[in-house]
């Protein structure tokens, strides 16, 4: 009876000391795994909007009168390339501004010009320009040539800012023919009567299109070209 009991006794503190050896276990299991329930490393978290963010701005369309100068210059079949609106500085800049890339008759030295300026000048080469060089001098024009139009400057002599400074005017001075003949306005003004005929019905035709021409008789400092802009009132013609 006595080893009965001692055997019951024994196995009662093995079971006692495995179950308690199972929860120790069991803890540190439990312990071990506890740190990876959520995994380790980087966690993805919401980006917070940075400070003072504002959405970008679409650029404002075109006012309505440019706009229409694009149509008007689109519907004579003129390539050109609108320019983004630019301040220089110094009063200086370049607003509702194109560049002309083929108005039907190869020019030179074009650069910014405002819209409206850019459909008379195309105008002008196309409807005055080619055919006074058909019917007086005999042949087609190959080429005009200009000083430019942009250049951040005041108007000869004066404080003034010129309208080129505002990418308002264009200085032409010559005429290449395809008989190879070049007609220029500081040779040819006071040239021969077929050649002098040509260049003073140009001009009178500019005058009709342009706000301000000014030609070798109005001062010196035009006596190699023709100044055309689209600024003031209109009906300066010289």
């Amino acid at each position: 009876m006595v080893n009965a009991g001692l055997m019951v006794e024994r196995a009662t503190k093995n079971s006692v000391w495995r179950s308690a050896a199972l929860a120790a276990t069991m803890a540190s299991m439990l312990a071990a795994c506890s740190g990876d329930l959520v995994p380790k490393g980087r966690v993805a978290r919401a980006s917070k909007p940075a400070k003072n963010a504002r959405p970008a701005t679409p650029p404002a369309p075109p006012p309505l009168e440019t706009r229409q100068c694009f149509a008007k210059l689109q519907s004579q079949s003129v390539a050109f390339t609108p320019l983004p609106d630019q301040n220089f500085g110094g009063g200086c800049s370049a607003i509702g501004s194109v560049k002309l890339l083929d108005i039907g008759v190869p020019t030179s030295g074009l650069g910014a010009m405002t819209c409206n300026l850019a459909a008379n000048f195309a105008a002008w080469s196309r409807y005055a320009v080619q055919p006074a060089a058909r019917l007086i001098l005999g042949a087609e024009i190959e080429k005009i040539e200009t000083f430019g139009t942009y250049n951040c400057r005041p108007i000869a002599g004066s404080g003034k800012l010129s309208e080129h400074a505002h990418s308002n005017a264009i200085d032409v001075s010559a005429f290449v023919l395809s008989d190879g003949r070049r007609i220029s306005v500081e040779k040819d003004w006071n040239g021969d009567k077929r050649t002098r005929q040509f260049l003073e019905v140009v001009h009178a035709s500019a005058c009709k299109r342009f706000n301000t021409v000014l030609s070798p008789d109005y001062n010196a400092a035009h006596h190699d070209h023709f100044h055309f802009d689209m600024g003031g009132r209109g009906g300066f013609c010289r």
